[in-house]
């Protein structure tokens, strides 16, 4: 298996001075909307030659997954489009903590987007069974031994996919991918190291069953300058 961890475009909490203003569930800024189709052209380039086409070009990505949260969609689905690949919503890879705000000393968990917004607003995308009316999340704030935990099951269904001669990306969040980097190198989640991501910036990994072999990590080249953002 080929692995493409791609990170959001900015979000407005990303862009923002003051932490205290942030929203629950951010959309993309205008600056995020144009890193999400810089990616999408990177990737729609980078076709790949594989010997049972025959010489034919393969695309870059077979299967596409998206975390829940809209600025992962928004970004997912400028990649979807440029690869011709319904992007799939897969609940378990949105950011460490969920869907919350702080309140003071409480951090407070939010619903998510509901079933029929997000049907709306992403048309081509394949929703999860999870996704309701009620919303996707309603729960308190995901702590972080919590969220560390959730990344390490995630790499245990990569491990058992990895023989898949498949080519796989998933559109995520900083914190997440950087917990989900340390479980597939089979490193104690508590390790103290963080995988930085800039926005869009894109990891690629060799997943065998033997390991993981890291091609390149946090990749931004496909940004101009100005677009190069946090």
């Amino acid at each position: 298996m080929e692995l493409f961890l791609i990170r959001h475009g900015q979000s407005t909490n990303n862009a923002l001075d003051d932490w205290t203003q942030r929203v629950e569930d951010p959309l993309l800024t205008e600056s995020g909307l144009r890193q999400a189709e810089h990616t999408a052209a990177h990737l729609a380039a980078g076709l790949h030659l594989h010997p049972s086409n025959r010489g034919a070009p393969r695309p870059l990505l077979d299967r596409l997954y998206c975390s829940p949260m809209i600025r992962a969609m928004q970004t997912a689905q400028a990649i979807g489009k440029s690869l011709g690949v319904a992007p799939e919503v897969w609940t378990d890879i949105h950011e460490v903590g969920g869907i919350y705000l702080d309140h003071g000393a409480r951090k407070v968990g939010y619903p998510g987007r509901v079933r029929s917004e997000l049907a709306r607003l992403f048309p081509e995308c394949i929703l999860s069974n999870d996704m309701t009316e009620d919303g996707w999340w309603n729960r308190d704030h995901e702590e972080a031994h919590q969220g560390h935990a959730r990344a390490a099951a995630v790499a245990r269904v990569l491990r058992d996919r990895a023989a898949e001669d498949t080519r796989i990306g998933l559109v995520s969040h900083g914190d997440f991918m950087s917990a989900l980097l340390r479980a597939l190198g089979g490193l104690p989640s508590e390790a103290p190291i963080y995988y930085e991501h800039r926005n869009t910036g894109i990891t690629c990994i060799d997943l065998t069953q033997q390991g993981a072999r890291v091609r390149y990590l946090n990749r931004v080249h496909h940004l101009p300058e100005h677009l190069d953002t946090y």
